[in-house]
């Protein structure tokens, strides 16, 4: 068990809202008792945590006075220090709250928008406060159930407006913050805008300070869409956007229903680990889930350990992937290397064009060339399994 044990440099977190999910659901009453922030830190430094990260009202309740804000911000520093956990990211609860039931930044009425403007400029100083250096942005309730009493140019208009304003806040206040916004298809709305990390990254390049802005992908919500998470990270990577991730596990395209990462889907889950490994994804490895609602405490912890160590695990047959000769045999037949379309291919130049036109291409046995991928896949089956 010894080489699954974490290391900080591992950089695991979890958020307050995840060890500390009471079990609470639509059709439930909390079976579990409600952790404070204190003791949600000394949890997660005894599962091997390397930090911790909050909303704002995780950590202060919405109608905390300046004092008990003071005091609970206090604690909670105290506690840090003596486990030696770090705060890497925080966020703003813009979607709890009654006020925010058509949205925030895209809220219909102005006050709102301004309020929801407030309330973030006060988490972002609470983060800072803390030591945050990613400040997440989920829009929970930015979308619609109709879209007859909005619309949707307006909507995108006012969201933008929203993160160009914190942007010039983040800049004067010098706090140094990259913002990571997180895409879902639906839930609690019936449609949220900018459902998908791919529009997202189109959104973002909309933004007077887009250099700050980049995403933070999340396994189930791009499951809910049907989509390949590994895909939307790698994208997010190639474009130099991926500050942040939210590592859980998803059962298809049903409710959000943040499973204990790895627990369902496997396979994807160790393309993922093979993916943040082989590129050298220096950011946490932040675990946005929850413990079934059937846990105690002992088995929040469990879920927490189980998180952890199976990261690890996917970790190391990633790495057995890349060392088996036989996987790799395959991975060089099928991509051809040293194949002399190399000379064709690549940067554009005038003369590279003139000769690739000239050549003369056999569509037929090209056509009837099969690829090795059963194969290949059965062999990654295997090794998940043990087998091999």
């Amino acid at each position: 068990m010894s080489q699954y044990e974490p290391k900080p440099e591992d950089r695991f977190t979890f958020g307050l809202w995840t060890v500390g999910n009471t079990g609470k659901d639509s059709f439930g009453d909390p079976v579990r008792q409600q952790l404070t922030p204190v003791e949600i830190v000394h949890l997660l430094a005894n599962v091997g945590a390397y930090g911790v990260n909050f909303h704002d009202n995780n950590l202060v309740p919405i109608d905390a006075t300046r004092s008990e804000r003071d005091r609970i911000v206090a604690d909670f520093k105290a506690a840090l220090k003596e486990t030696g956990l770090v705060v890497p990211m925080a966020t703003t609860d813009l979607f709890t709250d009654p006020v925010f039931r058509d949205g925030a930044f895209t809220s219909s009425n102005p006050e709102i928008r301004a309020y929801a403007l407030q309330k973030t400029m006060q988490g972002m100083d609470l983060g800072a406060e803390l030591g945050a250096k990613v400040y997440v942005f989920w829009g929970g309730r930015e979308g619609v159930e109709t879209d007859a009493g909005k619309n949707p140019l307006d909507a995108m208009n006012w969201f933008r407006d929203a993160l160009n304003y914190l942007c010039e806040y983040s800049l004067d206040q010098g706090y140094g913050l990259k913002f990571a916004m997180g895409a879902k298809p639906n839930e609690p709305r019936a449609d949220l805008y900018l459902p998908t990390t791919g529009a997202m990254l189109g959104f973002i390049e909309t933004l007077e300070h887009s250099e700050m802005v980049g995403v933070n992908p999340e396994v189930a919500h791009e499951h809910m869409a049907g989509l390949s998470y590994m895909h939307a990270i790698a994208q997010a990577w190639d474009a130099g956007k991926l500050f942040h991730l939210d590592l859980n596990d998803q059962n298809g395209a049903r409710y959000d229903q943040d499973l204990r990462f790895g627990s369902h889907s496997i396979k994807q889950a160790f393309f993922l680990v093979k993916f943040l490994e082989d590129v050298g994804y220096e950011g946490s490895r932040h675990f946005d889930a929850h413990a079934y609602r059937t846990a105690d405490l002992s088995d929040v912890k469990a879920f927490a350990r189980g998180c952890i160590r199976t990261y690890l695990i996917l970790k190391e047959k990633a790495e057995q992937f890349n060392e088996d000769a036989r996987i790799q045999e395959l991975v060089a037949q099928i991509r051809e290397a040293g194949d002399p379309m190399s000379v064709y291919l690549g940067e554009y130049s005038p003369e590279k064009a003139r000769q690739l036109k000239a050549h003369p291409f056999d569509r037929v046995a090209l056509g009837k060339k099969g690829l090795p991928y059963e194969e290949l896949d059965q062999l990654l089956i295997e090794l998940l399994l043990g087998a091999r």
